[in-house]
């Protein structure tokens, strides 16, 4: 599953989540998924931080953003 998918999931999970007439049992299941969507999705935005930068600290102290190779 994608990123976007995944956050589609999770608004379509907040908007089944609102309706009143969900029973407890649903709405627990329903709650686990979106913890588990909102796990994945804050796992892959972390791995592409770190595959698109690495902040590395040059001679002078400066820092530099570069690219990560892809080994």
């Amino acid at each position: 599953m994608t990123l976007e998918e995944r956050l589609e999931r999770l608004d379509a999970i907040v908007a089944e989540l609102e309706n009143e007439r969900l029973d407890l049992s649903a709405a627990l299941i329903l709650f686990e998924e979106g913890v588990a969507c909102l796990r994945e999705a804050a796992s892959s935005l972390s791995q592409a931080e770190v595959r698109v930068k690495r902040l590395s600290e040059l001679a002078d102290g400066a820092f530099v953003v570069q690219e990560l190779d892809d080994a």
